[in-house]
Order: structure tokens, then C-alpha cells, then sequence
């Protein structure tokens, strides 16, 4: 699922977790897709919303694992910080927000979704991993999905 030597990815909250939690579904895959990335040399990247939505998840109970302490979830966010390249938000990324708006309209949840991509427009990374890959259907063509299979 590696794409190419020296790509800049933009990983997904849903790979992230996947990667972090042993008895997540899909939890080798997401954490194979990873490690296979990184050992072709394509850097990783998240944004501050992706470790938001980090927290989110895994501060309830899912059907794979019980609500993280706080504690276990601080701790982690600090690895996967220092192992992931950040995209920070800024106007920057609101301008494109609302240029992709006008051209794809999104609305209530989705705004999350037309988020991260123009995150990924206003850094210049061209693809995502994703699990959902019908969340983001509508932006292909924008940027390129990569599905975890």
C-alpha cells in the first residue's frame, strides 16, 4: 500500500487508531501500511483535528476497547507527535476550507472531513490513508485516497 519513495501521506484518525489499539479491527493492517511507508522513506502526517479526534475516540468505550484513561491517552498523544509530521491549521487552511466548500459542498459532520483535506491542499500532501473511503469520495480527484484494505 506504500504509494512511493518520499510521498508526504496524510494519515487519517481511523488509521491511527487502528495502529495504536491492539484489539482495534484492522489493527495489523493499519499498523503494517504504516511501518511499509516509513521503511520506503514517505513521510507521515496528521494534523492537530486528527489528535482531537484521537482523544475523542478513545476517551469512550468502542466495541474493540474500553475508554483510555486520560493518563494512557496524554502519554500516547506525545509518541504519536513525535512520530508523525504535523500540519498545522492556520488561515491558510480556512482559506482553502471555504474555496473547497464552494466547489464541494459539505455540511454538519462533514466539514471534519472537507477539513482534513484542506489541510492536506494547504500542505501540499497529495494523499490519504483512510479506512473510510466513502467519507471521502467526493473530494477524489482533489487529492488521491489511499484505502486500507
Amino acid at each position: 500500500m506504500a504509494t512511493g519513495a518520499g510521498e508526504n501521506l496524510f494519515v487519517d484518525t481511523n488509521i491511527l487508531v487502528y495502529a495504536t489499539v491492539a484489539s482495534a479491527p484492522l489493527h495489523l493492517q493499519a499498523k503494517g501500511v504504516l511501518v511499509r511507508n516509513r521503511k520506503f522513506g514517505n513521510k507521515l502526517w496528521i494534523s492537530r483535528q486528527v489528535l482531537r479526534e484521537y482523544l475523542a475516540v478513545l476517551s469512550r468505550p468502542q466495541t474493540f476497547t474500553p475508554a483510555l484513561t486520560l493518563d494512557a491517552l496524554l502519554d500516547e498523544l506525545l509518541l504519536i507527535e513525535s512520530s508523525f509530521y504535523i500540519a498545522e491549521d492556520g488561515p491558510k487552511v480556512t482559506e482553502k476550507l471555504m474555496s473547497l466548500l464552494r466547489k464541494i459542498p459539505s455540511f454538519g459532520k462533514q466539514i471534519h472531513d472537507a477539513n482534513i483535506v484542506a489541510t492536506m491542499l494547504a500542505n501540499n500532501i497529495p494523499a490519504l490513508i483512510t479506512h473510510n473511503v466513502t467519507d471521502y469520495e467526493r473530494f477524489r480527484g482533489t487529492i488521491e485516497i489511499v484505502a486500507l484494505e
